[in-house]
């Protein structure tokens, strides 16, 4: 983190105070006028308040977000919620009422965190709330939209796509004969799981074209030991299917996939393997060469530094900014979205000691492409893009 922090706070003194020059209308002679770039945002107090358990994206995330906050003049905070609702819920009610000026919540449930959020904010109007992976539901089970609260989803339709363009990338000589690739498909059902859902949204236009065929669908018995439950499903699937009846395996999750592979290596069997998400224990894995090929995924770092962008122009009220990137998409209920991409065996294998924290080095340039972040010459100022 500091070595981040250290990042950030460089640029910012490159770019802050900035000097202008102006000519004397008498003299000629260039005259120096010193002014500094303000944060509208400095002094004010923030959280990242995450549902589920530390994990390394997530303390790469709340990284990012504490030491963008800092450079803009914030004090932040973070706080895991080892994946339990009322402790979330009671997190946000205690920094809400501790005087935080803005909160940047992570994978509520869409059964409850539209009545809570809004509760919250008509208790505590001042307050603003940025959202991750956390649907807004009604009711009526409809989408909802709290007014002034943004909420964003990593491109998981995007991840789904890819991964299995990627599949058929694996088998051109089906592709060409119009005959569908066979995927065993590792995917809880719907209502699960927010993104779980987003991600078979970009999966099933392949079926319905008739490019993949999906021969199973299988998912952990037991949630709370996903990876080893995961592993024990895939050995009893496996069993089922002779050689060439399963061509891939397209995992919706990493920790599943993780399973997933200990299942294949323990089989000795060759079928290839695709999943969403990255952590060091999957770089590992596609390290040693086997069935795992590709990993879709955001990088958590962008991420952190994206959500405290969005929180920090929700408080300083400069909407029209957030709305300005070009990710975001305006019909009530919208969100935004953090751009997908493609981490590959090849790519991290291709220098010695590839670790998510230096994935940066070797996933190319869109890895660390900032293109799509809301900014404003403030944050310019302040962060360097």
């Amino acid at each position: 983190m500091k070595k981040i922090i250290a990042m950030l706070l460089t640029a910012a003194m490159l770019l802050t105070p900035v000097t202008a020059f102006a000519a004397s209308d008498d003299t000629n002679e260039a005259a120096t006028e010193e002014t500094t770039t303000e944060s509208p945002v400095a002094g004010k107090k923030v959280a990242y308040i995450m549902y589920m358990s530390s994990a390394t994206i997530f303390q790469m995330w709340s990284d990012s977000f504490t030491a963008t906050a800092e450079a803009l003049g914030m004090e932040a905070s973070t706080f895991f919620c080892n994946d339990n609702a009322d402790t979330w819920k009671s997190t946000i009610e205690q920094c809400a009422q501790g005087g935080y000026d803005g909160l940047m919540v992570s994978h509520g449930g869409q059964e409850y965190a539209y009545d809570f959020l809004t509760g919250i904010l008509e208790k505590y109007p001042d307050l603003k709330i940025v959202t991750f992976d956390t649907p807004f539901k009604d009711a009526n089970g409809e989408t909802a939209k709290i007014e002034g609260v943004t909420q964003f989803f990593q491109q998981d339709a995007g991840f789904a796509e890819t991964l299995v363009q990627n599949i058929l990338d694996m088998y051109p000589e089906k592709v060409e004969a119009g005959e569908p690739v066979n995927i065993l498909q590792v995917q809880q059902g719907a209502g699960y799981n927010s993104p779980f859902d987003r991600r078979q949204v970009g999966y099933e236009p392949f079926e319905k074209d008739g490019k993949i065929k999906t021969v199973e669908r299988i998912a952990p018995i037991d949630d709370q030991n996903a990876t080893s439950s995961m592993r024990d499903v895939t050995t009893a699937t496996l069993q089922k299917y002779g050689e060439g009846e399963i061509d891939a395996i397209w995992c919706c999750y990493d920790a599943y996939a993780q399973g997933v592979y200990q299942a294949l290596r323990e089989a000795d069997s060759d079928i290839p393997m695709v999943s969403v998400d990255i952590s060091n224990e999957d770089i590992q894995f596609m390290q040693e060469g086997k069935n795992w090929k590709t990993c879709a995924t955001t990088n958590w770092t962008s991420n952190g530094e994206f959500a405290c962008r969005i929180l920090a122009l929700e408080m300083a009220d400069q909407y029209d900014d957030i709305a300005a990137a070009s990710c975001y998409y305006e019909d009530p209920g919208a969100w935004m979205e953090i751009p997908s991409l493609i981490v590959t065996q090849e790519m991290v294998t291709s220098k010695e000691g590839v670790n998510i924290e230096n994935l940066a080095e070797v996933a190319g340039e869109a890895y660390s492409d900032t293109s799509w972040m809301p900014t404003c010459d403030w944050m310019v100022a302040l962060l360097g893009h």
